[in-house]
């Protein structure tokens, strides 16, 4: 595990970007006073200017040191021995995430960051898990809005029926209920560089529900397809207890490779520990929708969905919608909602688990918070931060696997505490 003589716990990668500022002003105001951390870029204006931002939430609190480094490895892996964490928003990370997530696993160093890019994040675990477990560092991608509610809210629910039930879980099928917030430059961007950057080939392989899992199901269960006929033919299904009508959601593909490498995680340490009731079960499937009020706005959310993915990824399209994407519909990268615009923000999910049992009884979860999808972004990275640095991490599942490319909810109960504490509501069953 990594060292605590280091020189900093944390340091931060991105501070002067949208998201990144969201993350500094949670790490400033909810770790531990004492953290002994920095915020890190080239422009050291720039830097200093977060830096008072900083101090005018609490003047109380120990300022943040101000590092100038460039992200190359001559300078990353210096920087990765002095400190036991480092937090990146910077991205999009196919083109800039690489050499600090190697740095990391190739010093001892602990890593989280926010990306959504589930392309790179199968590269990164087929190139660097196996460094980062012989050298103890637990690298979490993904540890933002991506994915922390779907990864999250199937734990609770798998943990609940293993607990109530003495059963496993067979599946998790969660719906984005209800929501209001905006969206960044960075992640548009994200979006539009991913089929430059990506063949279609490897788009396809590494998008698999069960890509990124370190073992394969035998015998997966089927997705909840919902009551009506109708809903089935179109694929857009009825659930009841999800709110009614679904579509596609947004982030479903993402969120379910990354649900499923916690579930391949956790058979993995269930059979070769005594730990079995870690194990959410050798049939476990997760599915993702988006409740829609109406057929009609469920059919039309999914065709313009899936058109513009294919749009995407024809290269001559893409060239000719680009540049007006990038000028007339989404912020410029740095950019976000403002803060006027983010007042009454919220995101609000529920899920329903299905046991493995002749019964197949049903359990509700909620995950819910007053945050738009930038804001709880900061918050659920500085929640994980402050698990690794300041909690329990040996009793941790991260900490039973020693390191490695892991996932969120590998940081368990004490994680699932930690964003209670900072102000999401998760309900599982009659909670």
């Amino acid at each position: 595990m990594v060292s605590g003589s280091r020189e900093y716990e944390l340091v931060l990668i991105g501070a002067t970007g949208y998201t990144g500022k969201l993350a500094a002003e949670w790490v400033h105001t909810r770790l531990p006073a004492d953290l002994k951390w920095a915020i890190v870029g080239r422009n050291t204006k720039k830097l200093q200017a977060v830096v008072e931002d900083l101090s005018k939430l609490d003047a109380n609190r120990k300022k943040p040191d101000v590092l100038t480094v460039n992200l190359t490895k001559d300078e990353l892996d210096p920087l990765a021995r002095k400190t036991r964490l480092i937090l990146t928003t910077v991205g999009p990370y196919m083109f800039h995430g690489e050499p600090v997530l190697a740095a990391c696993a190739e010093n001892g160093t602990h890593y989280l960051d926010c990306t959504g890019e589930i392309p790179w994040y199968y590269d990164m675990v087929a190139r660097y898990d196996e460094v980062a477990k012989r050298n103890g560092a637990i690298i979490i991608p993904q540890c933002g809005l991506d994915s922390v509610p779907a990864d999250i809210s199937s734990y609770v629910l798998a943990k609940h029926i293993r607990k109530t039930l003495q059963a496993p879980t067979s599946s998790v099928t969660m719906t984005l209920y209800a929501f209001k917030t905006g969206v960044s430059g960075g992640t548009s961007a994200t979006a539009l560089n991913l089929f430059s950057k990506y063949s279609l080939k490897h788009l396809g392989e590494s998008m698999k529900p069960y890509s990124i899992s370190p073992v394969k199901p035998t015998a997966p269960s089927k997705p909840l397809k919902g009551e009506s006929f109708l809903h089935r033919i179109f694929q857009l299904p009825y659930i009841s207890e999800l709110g009614g009508i679904q579509t596609t959601g947004t982030m479903a593909a993402v969120d379910t490779c990354i649900v499923h490498r916690s579930w391949g995680l956790f058979e993995t340490i269930a059979k070769t520990s005594s730990q079995s009731d870690l194990s959410y079960g050798s049939k476990f499937r997760f599915t993702e929708y988006m409740r829609s009020k109406s057929l009609i706005g469920a059919a039309s959310w999914k065709f313009g969905f899936n058109l513009i993915g294919l749009l995407l990824a024809i290269p001559i399209t893409r060239w000719i919608l680009s540049p007006f994407i990038r000028r007339f519909v989404v912020p410029a990268q740095g950019e976000g909602p403002s803060e006027e615009e983010r007042k009454n923000d919220f995101m609000s999910y529920r899920s329903i688990g299905i046991a493995d049992t002749p019964k197949q009884e049903k359990v509700m979860a909620k995950l819910e918070f007053a945050y738009g999808a930038y804001v709880v972004t900061g918050l659920t990275l500085a929640a994980a931060a402050d698990v690794i640095l300041r909690g329990d991490l040996k009793g941790t599942e991260a900490g039973s696997l020693g390191g490695g490319i892991l996932t969120p909810a590998t940081l368990g109960d004490q994680y699932v505490e930690k964003l209670r504490e900072f102000g999401i509501k998760i309900r599982v069953g009659s909670e």
